[in-house]
């Protein structure tokens, strides 16, 4: 066990390096241990060593992240290239941070560990895999944990008090102003708002695009206004979801930063996407979901919330996915059936306060009070 127990009695570490190098959804499900983390030692400078992007995740996260150091990548962690020429200059540099505790929350072990060896600190935590040796620090991977609640046990081998499980992502006030410009531009109802997002990062882990657009056109036609979204990398599959279907859409790729896409998401009744980053999104503002998880272990991944969100997966013996692309025909997404989305999403609708579809297929219920007529699409 690291010298630095929760306890009074005891200095505790000044300066820690929490080492994550992973994307949104990820980061998202490490939130609940930061914020023990941070309650335990609030005086404590935290540093994250994560991927470029993080910037936006310090920074919507002041409280519990005090900088972003950026890794470089290494062999072996594919979300960056794969190249060890820059972790000679990382590691002088992480030595010379002189970190009283260095905490690996990347993974369940084994080349992470190596990593964050190498930061020269005080003292150590994280996961050990079953053949590695037995240390100070390191516990067992909790495999079948759910991912919150993995690093939540971390906290605890550190004597910290982890209990509270809850996802959070803090709105700003830019958030909520760039959600009202966005509702007055497009039209956006919120008492009968459904959020679309047919994108993933990983090709494996997306429901086809052509099912999307049947499970959007079955809900408008229930009277939803649809909103599709999607990042601007995510262009042609939202365009291809938008392509084809024969029922009305707001058009929201590209139009939205991460933050204005949680204010939308908390203002709409029901979620539906793959089992990525938005999910865990949608976690987090306590909007319902309806999550076609395709290839992802969902006993790790899936919200905790098994009844505000419902997770709908098929388990043929290749899962969970260890692919970017399916070479097997992708029948873990093919076997669940739009039918069974719809049956789903309808079902969560009918539970929602204050939720109020329109007549059938319609885009706008109300009087316009936009700049420009309604259309197909927009």
């Amino acid at each position: 066990m690291p010298n630095f127990p929760a306890s009074p009695e005891l200095s505790p570490p000044r300066r820690i390096a929490v080492f994550r190098a992973l994307q949104l959804g990820d980061m998202l499900c490490s939130v609940p241990a930061l914020r023990a983390l941070r309650r335990a030692w609030p005086d404590a400078h935290v540093t994250l060593i994560g991927l470029p992007w993080a910037t936006r995740f310090v920074e919507r996260f002041p409280s519990l992240i005090d900088e972003l150091v950026v890794f470089p990548g290494a062999r072996g962690f594919p979300e960056q290239e794969e190249s060890d020429a820059g972790l000679p200059r990382f590691f002088a540099a992480m030595r010379d941070r002189r970190f009283d505790l260095a905490i690996q929350m990347h993974g369940s072990g084994g080349p992470a560990n190596d990593i964050v060896r190498q930061f020269g600190a005080a003292a150590y935590a994280g996961f050990r895999q079953p053949h590695e040796a037995r240390d100070d620090g390191f516990i067992a991977w909790p495999e079948d944990l759910p991912e919150p609640h993995r690093y939540l046990a971390l906290m605890r081998a550190l004597g910290i008090d982890a209990k509270d499980d809850a996802l959070w992502f803090p709105l700003t006030p830019h958030d909520r102003c760039e959600y009202a410009a966005l509702e007055t531009r497009h039209g956006i109802e919120p008492e009968r708002l459904i959020v679309l997002h047919p994108g993933a990062q990983l090709p494996s882990r997306r429901w086809p695009a052509a099912r999307f657009a049947q499970v959007a056109d079955a809900l408008s036609a229930n009277g939803w206004q649809i909103a599709i979204t999607g990042t601007s990398n995510e262009a042609a599959i939202t365009a291809a979801v938008l392509g084809e279907m024969a029922a009305p859409a707001l058009h929201l790729t590209g139009s939205t930063t991460l933050g204005g896409l949680a204010a939308l998401v908390a203002r709409a009744r029901l979620v539906v996407c793959n089992d990525t980053g938005i999910s865990h999104v949608a976690a987090a503002m306590r909007t319902p979901s309806t999550v076609i998880a395709s290839g992802s272990d969902t006993r790790r991944w899936a919200p905790l919330d098994r009844a505000r969100h419902r997770v709908l997966a098929d388990y043929p013996p290749c899962r969970p996915c260890a692919f970017r692309d399916c070479p097997y025909g992708h029948t873990c997404a093919l076997n669940v059936s739009v039918d069974r989305v719809v049956e789903a999403a309808l079902d969560q609708l009918a539970h929602r306060a204050r939720a109020h579809p329109a007549g059938e297929n319609v885009l706008h219920a109300r009087s316009p009070h936009r700049a420009k007529e309604p259309g197909h699409a927009t």
